[in-house]
Protein backbone atom coordinates (compact mmCIF):
# COMPACT_ATOMS: atom_id res chain seq x y z
CA UNK A 1 0.00 0.00 0.00
CA UNK A 2 2.68 2.34 0.63
CA UNK A 3 4.31 1.32 -2.64
CA UNK A 4 1.26 2.64 -4.45
CA UNK A 5 0.57 5.77 -2.29
CA UNK A 6 4.13 6.89 -3.10
CA UNK A 7 3.57 6.17 -6.65
CA UNK A 8 -0.08 7.85 -7.37
CA UNK A 9 2.01 11.07 -5.32
CA UNK A 10 4.82 11.22 -7.85
CA UNK A 11 2.56 10.50 -10.88
CA UNK A 12 0.16 13.70 -9.47
CA UNK A 13 3.48 15.70 -9.23
CA UNK A 14 4.81 15.11 -12.59
CA UNK A 15 1.15 15.54 -14.64
CA UNK A 16 0.54 19.17 -12.44
CA UNK A 17 4.19 20.03 -13.82
CA UNK A 18 3.27 19.30 -17.25
CA UNK A 19 0.12 21.12 -17.35
CA UNK A 20 1.42 24.75 -15.62
CA UNK A 21 1.12 27.39 -18.18
CA UNK A 22 3.71 29.56 -16.77
CA UNK A 23 6.00 26.91 -17.39
CA UNK A 24 4.56 25.51 -20.67
CA UNK A 25 6.75 26.70 -23.59
CA UNK A 26 4.06 26.99 -25.90
CA UNK A 27 2.19 28.95 -23.89
CA UNK A 28 5.16 30.96 -22.80
CA UNK A 29 5.95 31.55 -26.46
CA UNK A 30 2.12 32.62 -27.43
CA UNK A 31 2.41 34.96 -24.02
CA UNK A 32 5.22 36.41 -25.73
CA UNK A 33 3.64 37.01 -29.25
CA UNK A 34 0.29 38.18 -27.44
CA UNK A 35 2.43 40.59 -25.63
CA UNK A 36 4.48 41.82 -28.99
CA UNK A 37 0.70 42.17 -31.18
CA UNK A 38 0.20 44.45 -28.20
CA UNK A 39 2.90 46.88 -28.44
CA UNK A 40 2.95 47.07 -32.16
CA UNK A 41 -1.06 47.75 -32.09
CA UNK A 42 -0.75 50.73 -29.36
CA UNK A 43 2.64 52.01 -31.90
CA UNK A 44 0.13 51.79 -34.92
CA UNK A 45 -2.39 53.45 -33.33
CA UNK A 46 -0.46 56.10 -31.26
CA UNK A 47 1.13 57.42 -34.79
CA UNK A 48 -2.07 57.17 -36.32
CA UNK A 49 -3.23 59.88 -33.73
CA UNK A 50 -0.34 61.99 -34.35
CA UNK A 51 -0.54 61.92 -38.03
CA UNK A 52 -4.35 63.39 -37.97
CA UNK A 53 -3.24 65.55 -35.41
CA UNK A 54 -0.44 66.92 -37.70
CA UNK A 55 -2.89 67.09 -40.46
CA UNK A 56 -5.78 68.97 -38.44
CA UNK A 57 -3.12 71.35 -37.59
CA UNK A 58 -2.13 71.86 -41.05
CA UNK A 59 -6.08 72.31 -42.10
CA UNK A 60 -6.18 74.91 -39.55
CA UNK A 61 -2.98 76.28 -40.23
CA UNK A 62 -4.85 76.90 -44.28
CA UNK A 63 -7.87 78.07 -43.00
CA UNK A 64 -6.05 80.86 -40.97
CA UNK A 65 -4.29 82.26 -44.20
CA UNK A 66 -6.84 81.75 -46.37
CA UNK A 67 -9.19 83.92 -44.12
CA UNK A 68 -6.31 86.27 -43.72
CA UNK A 69 -6.68 86.32 -47.64
CA UNK A 70 -10.18 87.02 -47.58
CA UNK A 71 -9.76 90.04 -44.91
CA UNK A 72 -6.65 91.64 -47.29
CA UNK A 73 -9.38 91.11 -49.82
CA UNK A 74 -12.45 92.72 -48.59
CA UNK A 75 -10.10 95.67 -47.56
CA UNK A 76 -8.76 96.64 -50.79
CA UNK A 77 -11.88 96.41 -52.62
CA UNK A 78 -13.17 98.79 -49.66
CA UNK A 79 -10.31 101.12 -50.03
CA UNK A 80 -10.76 100.89 -54.03
CA UNK A 81 -14.66 101.79 -53.65
CA UNK A 82 -14.22 104.58 -51.06
CA UNK A 83 -11.27 105.77 -53.78
CA UNK A 84 -13.85 105.86 -56.49
CA UNK A 85 -16.11 107.15 -54.55
CA UNK A 86 -14.05 109.97 -53.59
CA UNK A 87 -13.24 110.79 -57.20
CA UNK A 88 -16.61 111.22 -58.83
CA UNK A 89 -17.61 113.55 -55.55
CA UNK A 90 -14.69 115.59 -56.25
CA UNK A 91 -16.04 115.92 -60.08
CA UNK A 92 -19.50 116.24 -59.43
CA UNK A 93 -18.55 119.14 -57.40
CA UNK A 94 -16.36 120.84 -59.13
CA UNK A 95 -18.82 120.70 -62.53
CA UNK A 96 -21.84 121.87 -60.37
CA UNK A 97 -19.66 125.02 -59.56
CA UNK A 98 -18.56 125.56 -62.71
CA UNK A 99 -22.36 125.20 -63.54
CA UNK A 100 -23.61 127.62 -61.41
CA UNK A 101 -21.07 129.86 -63.61
CA UNK A 102 -18.23 130.02 -60.58
CA UNK A 103 -15.04 128.60 -59.69
CA UNK A 104 -14.48 124.83 -58.50
CA UNK A 105 -14.77 124.83 -54.79
CA UNK A 106 -12.02 124.29 -53.01
CA UNK A 107 -9.80 124.30 -56.09
CA UNK A 108 -8.60 127.51 -58.06
CA UNK A 109 -8.68 128.37 -61.66
CA UNK A 110 -11.31 126.42 -62.07
CA UNK A 111 -12.73 127.03 -65.81
CA UNK A 112 -16.03 129.26 -66.51
CA UNK A 113 -16.31 128.74 -70.16
CA UNK A 114 -16.10 132.41 -71.85
CA UNK A 115 -19.78 133.33 -73.38
CA UNK A 116 -18.04 135.88 -75.51
CA UNK A 117 -17.75 133.24 -78.29
CA UNK A 118 -21.15 133.39 -78.57
CA UNK A 119 -22.76 130.15 -80.67
CA UNK A 120 -19.64 130.05 -82.53
CA UNK A 121 -18.38 126.40 -83.82
CA UNK A 122 -15.59 126.41 -81.51
CA UNK A 123 -18.06 126.98 -77.85
CA UNK A 124 -20.13 125.44 -79.11
CA UNK A 125 -17.48 121.97 -80.00
CA UNK A 126 -16.31 122.81 -76.34
CA UNK A 127 -20.01 123.05 -74.60
CA UNK A 128 -21.05 119.45 -76.27
CA UNK A 129 -17.73 117.59 -74.63
CA UNK A 130 -18.09 120.08 -71.20
CA UNK A 131 -22.13 118.45 -71.45
CA UNK A 132 -20.96 115.11 -72.00
CA UNK A 133 -18.52 115.88 -68.74
CA UNK A 134 -21.42 116.73 -66.45
CA UNK A 135 -23.41 114.10 -67.75
CA UNK A 136 -21.02 111.35 -66.93
CA UNK A 137 -20.82 110.52 -70.70
CA UNK A 138 -16.72 109.98 -70.22
CA UNK A 139 -16.09 108.58 -73.08
CA UNK A 140 -18.18 110.77 -75.44
CA UNK A 141 -16.78 114.31 -73.66
CA UNK A 142 -13.19 112.58 -74.08
CA UNK A 143 -13.76 112.01 -77.78
CA UNK A 144 -15.44 116.18 -77.79
CA UNK A 145 -12.33 117.30 -75.77
CA UNK A 146 -9.59 115.70 -77.98
CA UNK A 147 -11.67 117.17 -81.46
CA UNK A 148 -12.10 120.29 -79.93
CA UNK A 149 -8.01 120.48 -79.34
CA UNK A 150 -7.55 119.56 -82.72
CA UNK A 151 -9.50 121.84 -84.28
CA UNK A 152 -9.11 124.65 -82.31
CA UNK A 153 -5.31 124.60 -80.13
CA UNK A 154 -4.97 127.86 -79.72
CA UNK A 155 -8.39 128.51 -78.92
CA UNK A 156 -9.72 130.44 -75.95
CA UNK A 157 -10.94 127.51 -74.12
CA UNK A 158 -7.98 125.14 -75.44
CA UNK A 159 -6.53 125.30 -71.56
CA UNK A 160 -10.04 124.10 -70.12
CA UNK A 161 -10.62 121.35 -72.75
CA UNK A 162 -6.97 120.17 -72.14
CA UNK A 163 -7.27 120.10 -68.47
CA UNK A 164 -10.68 118.41 -68.57
CA UNK A 165 -9.78 115.97 -70.93
CA UNK A 166 -7.04 114.91 -68.12
CA UNK A 167 -9.75 115.05 -65.61
CA UNK A 168 -12.10 112.44 -67.69
CA UNK A 169 -9.50 110.45 -68.16
CA UNK A 170 -9.02 110.56 -64.49
CA UNK A 171 -11.99 109.72 -63.07
CA UNK A 172 -12.03 106.58 -65.31
CA UNK A 173 -8.73 105.65 -63.85
CA UNK A 174 -6.89 105.72 -66.85
CA UNK A 175 -4.21 107.35 -65.22
CA UNK A 176 -1.71 106.98 -67.99
CA UNK A 177 -3.75 109.42 -70.55
CA UNK A 178 -4.90 111.59 -67.29
CA UNK A 179 -1.02 112.19 -66.47
CA UNK A 180 -0.10 112.66 -70.41
CA UNK A 181 -3.28 115.31 -70.40
CA UNK A 182 -2.37 117.12 -67.03
CA UNK A 183 1.13 117.63 -68.24
CA UNK A 184 0.20 118.93 -71.29
CA UNK A 185 -1.59 121.98 -69.76
CA UNK A 186 1.66 122.87 -68.59
CA UNK A 187 3.39 122.45 -71.87
CA UNK A 188 1.27 124.29 -73.82
CA UNK A 189 -0.56 126.72 -71.59
CA UNK A 190 2.20 127.61 -69.05
CA UNK A 191 0.66 130.99 -68.13
CA UNK A 192 -3.03 129.22 -67.98
CA UNK A 193 -5.08 129.51 -64.33
CA UNK A 194 -5.36 125.76 -64.73
CA UNK A 195 -1.63 125.06 -64.52
CA UNK A 196 -2.13 124.37 -60.42
CA UNK A 197 -5.13 122.31 -61.05
CA UNK A 198 -2.88 120.29 -64.15
CA UNK A 199 0.35 120.49 -61.99
CA UNK A 200 -1.54 119.29 -58.73
CA UNK A 201 -3.71 116.16 -61.27
CA UNK A 202 -0.32 115.23 -62.52
CA UNK A 203 1.19 114.31 -59.12
CA UNK A 204 -2.29 112.53 -58.51
CA UNK A 205 -1.74 110.63 -61.79
CA UNK A 206 1.79 109.81 -61.05
CA UNK A 207 0.45 108.58 -57.38
CA UNK A 208 -2.16 106.16 -58.73
CA UNK A 209 0.90 104.67 -61.40
CA UNK A 210 2.26 103.76 -57.87
CA UNK A 211 5.40 106.32 -59.49
CA UNK A 212 6.22 107.42 -55.99
CA UNK A 213 9.28 109.09 -56.94
CA UNK A 214 7.77 111.25 -59.90
CA UNK A 215 4.87 112.17 -57.77
CA UNK A 216 6.94 113.37 -54.95
CA UNK A 217 8.97 115.82 -57.43
CA UNK A 218 5.33 117.08 -59.36
CA UNK A 219 3.71 117.21 -56.07
CA UNK A 220 6.64 119.67 -53.91
CA UNK A 221 6.76 121.66 -57.25
CA UNK A 222 3.24 122.38 -56.48
CA UNK A 223 4.25 123.58 -53.05
CA UNK A 224 7.24 125.49 -54.05
CA UNK A 225 5.79 127.36 -56.99
CA UNK A 226 2.01 127.98 -55.47
CA UNK A 227 2.45 128.62 -51.89
CA UNK A 228 -0.57 129.09 -49.96
CA UNK A 229 -3.01 127.86 -52.35
CA UNK A 230 -5.53 124.73 -52.12
CA UNK A 231 -3.42 122.93 -54.71
CA UNK A 232 -0.53 123.27 -52.11
CA UNK A 233 -2.27 122.11 -49.60
CA UNK A 234 -3.90 119.19 -51.13
CA UNK A 235 -0.11 118.34 -52.95
CA UNK A 236 0.80 118.55 -49.23
CA UNK A 237 -1.70 115.84 -47.73
CA UNK A 238 -0.94 113.38 -50.93
CA UNK A 239 2.76 113.61 -50.09
CA UNK A 240 2.29 112.54 -46.67
CA UNK A 241 0.44 109.61 -48.23
CA UNK A 242 3.60 108.50 -50.10
CA UNK A 243 5.44 105.17 -48.50
CA UNK A 244 8.24 106.27 -46.82
CA UNK A 245 11.29 105.34 -48.44
CA UNK A 246 9.09 104.75 -52.10
CA UNK A 247 10.81 105.75 -55.67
Amino acid sequence: MRRLGGALLVSSLVAGCATNPAEDPVQLKLADLDGRVGRIERVVSNQSLLDMAQRLDAAQEDVRKLRGRVEELENANEALKKQQRDLYADLDKRLSAVSAGGGSAGVPGSPVPSGAAGASGEQAAYTQAFDALKNSNYPAAITGFRSYLTQYPNGSLADNAQYWLGEAYYVTRDFDQAAAAFRAVGERYPNSRKAPDALLKLGFSQFELKRYGEARTTLNEVVRRFPDTDAAKLATDRLARIPAGAR
